[in-house]
């Protein structure tokens, strides 16, 4: 039911939310992303971004929310999206089978452009390190995501932790809910919003190496004109000026504290990672 109503939904929010210098006559650019949170949630944390860059450059930006994160690759691969949040994982295929460019990379809270998966629990759990969940069960991100499976099980094999059950869900939201409801004993989230997690009650008890944080990617093939106008309108934003700061404090913890410049350098070694391990598609498919 759900999914019927998304549509409705989006034509109602996105003709209250566009700026009165958002003319009709201004080309559109179609900025995808996966279904993350509720339909109501993504709109109130990425619409912001929409009409931010909608207001910065010559054209008029509409948000298109996929179903799942294949969804939003194939929007992109068919030239359906011109932008796209994907997540780490779905950037990197992306990135490896259709040719998508990285355009920016957003900051942490401590104004780098990295992150990290973090394993948690909840406060009052007597597991202390990761040695504690052999046998147990852990809750993982969608195999497409970088932090939520590709680190994750990266870091438990190197941990020795092999004897546990490892389930993987829809998002990092779908996630934290699990392990908030004791159906598993750990969950494998990203630290984009730590914050958030130990104010939900969960406690971290292990972090994985950094590495670039997950790009918004260009299709192949996009006019290099509107890439380097998002490029401008992001670089503009910096997290230490107080009128930007007030402005993406409703935006997504992923976005909120700006952008710098990225890439294909800098997720080599994670496109490789991507090819070779065989929880990361290491079978073949992105050869």
């Amino acid at each position: 039911m759900i999914f019927r109503l998304l549509p409705v939904l989006m034509l109602v929010l996105t003709s209250f939310s566009l700026p009165t210098d958002c003319a009709a006559e201004k080309p559109v650019v179609n900025f995808g992303i996966a279904l993350r949170y509720q339909p109501i949630k993504m709109y109130e944390r990425f619409q912001p971004l929409m009409d931010y860059l909608s207001s910065e450059t010559p054209y008029r930006f509409e948000l298109k929310i996929s179903r799942d994160y294949n969804e939003s690759l194939r929007l992109l691969a068919e030239g359906k999206t011109d932008i796209a949040s994907l997540g780490g994982g779905a950037a990197m295929e992306s990135m490896i089978l259709y040719g998508a460019k990285p355009v920016v990379k957003p900051l942490n809270s401590e104004g780098n452009p990295t992150c990290r998966c973090v394993i948690v629990v909840l406060k009052r759990s007597r597991i202390y390190s990761l040695r504690d969940l052999k046998g147990k069960r852990i809750a993982l991100g969608y195999y497409h995501s970088t932090t939520g499976n590709l680190l994750s099980r990266a870091l438990l094999a190197r941990k020795g932790v092999t004897k546990a059950t490892l389930v993987n869900l829809p998002n990092h939201e779908a996630v934290i809910r699990a392990v908030l409801k004791g159906e598993f004993e750990a969950g494998a989230v990203s630290d984009t919003a730590l914050d958030q997690l130990i104010h939900y009650g969960l406690r971290v008890i292990a972090r994985s190496e950094s590495i670039s944080s997950a790009p918004l990617v260009a299709r192949k093939g996009v006019d290099p004109v509107i890439v380097k106008s998002i490029i401008d309108a992001l670089l503009k934003l910096e997290y230490s000026n107080p009128v930007h700061r007030k402005m993406m404090e409703g935006w997504d913890a992923e976005f909120k504290y700006g952008f710098t410049t990225a890439s294909n350098a800098d997720y080599s070694n994670l496109m490789r990672l991507y090819q070779t391990k065989s929880f990361g598609c290491g079978v073949g498919c992105h050869q």
